[in-house]
């Protein structure tokens, strides 16, 4: 009877509901070690904080000072929003597509989900960790636009940043989508395959040729770069339903990305 008695009582205990408190609590811990995790690995840190400020400097304030090409005026406009896509797109792409496929090896996925936390604190911290390490990068090379080379863009660079953080996330599903599928040792080639290429592709900083500009559209950088270019006051490509497109663009990448990759690491 004692053991009965215990046993139902465990069990009761086992299906109450966690205190709000708690979760949140826990949430909170699982994202601050995360990005102090993060931030505590040079490998990671340095590539995707210093290398993207350090080029925008380069060349967006120091070489483009005395090209012909800065002569006219959407140039530097052009320059910031797209080194600032490239800075961001790091994070999330090798962020999730490095670490989780890492982690994966090393069994962590099956460890996290032995803990009493909630499901989800591993991804949201990781994105979270994307989303922090992208606000960097953005406001540093904002406020090198903006102090450094005069761009007049006052109360439309805090539209920019908020859309260029936010836009962290499609680069994230892709990450998640690709850390799910391969291993550790595999993982950072297969990333720079897709991180490297989606630069060029993208547009980012001249006119693709006529015969693979319709490549474009599907890349969503593409669209994120044209979202920042809208904001700071250079007319979307696809005329007034650009702003529309370029969002269920992002979207449609973030939700199949992540929808694909979900199921596979809930068996993991």
């Amino acid at each position: 009877m004692m053991t009965t008695t215990v046993l139902a009582g465990r069990k009761a205990s086992a299906t109450q509901p966690m205190p709000m408190r708690r979760v949140v609590n826990a949430y909170y811990t699982e994202i601050k070690y995360e990005c102090l995790r993060m931030m505590r690995t040079p490998a990671f840190a340095i590539p995707f904080l210093a290398i993207p400020i350090a080029l925008y400097l380069f060349f967006g304030l120091l070489i483009s000072g005395n090209a012909e090409a800065s002569r006219s005026v959407n140039t530097p406009l052009y320059l910031y929003t797209g080194f600032t896509v490239v800075g961001i797109m790091g994070p999330g792409l090798f962020g999730f597509g490095m670490s989780i496929a890492l982690e994966r090896d090393q069994g962590l996925l099956r460890l996290k989900r032995a803990l009493p936390m909630p499901p989800a604190a591993y991804l949201i911290a990781k994105m979270c960790m994307a989303m922090s390490f992208s606000a960097i990068v953005a406001l540093a090379i904002t406020l090198l636009a903006v102090y450094g080379k005069g761009l007049p863009l006052g109360a439309r660079a805090v539209g920019v940043f908020a859309v260029q953080v936010l836009g962290t996330l499609p680069f994230c599903a892709i990450g998640l989508f690709i850390g799910a599928r391969v291993n550790g040792r595999i993982a950072p080639a297969i990333v720079n395959v897709v991180y490297l290429p989606m630069i060029y592709l993208s547009g980012l900083f001249f006119p693709l040729p006529e015969s693979i500009r319709w490549i474009a559209v599907f890349s969503p950088a593409f669209h994120l770069n044209q979202l920042a270019l809208g904001i700071a006051g250079i007319p979307s490509v696809f005329g007034v339903a650009g702003p529309t497109i370029h969002i269920a663009g992002l979207l449609g990448v973030t939700v199949v990305f992540a929808g694909l990759t979900l199921h596979r690491l809930s068996h993991d």
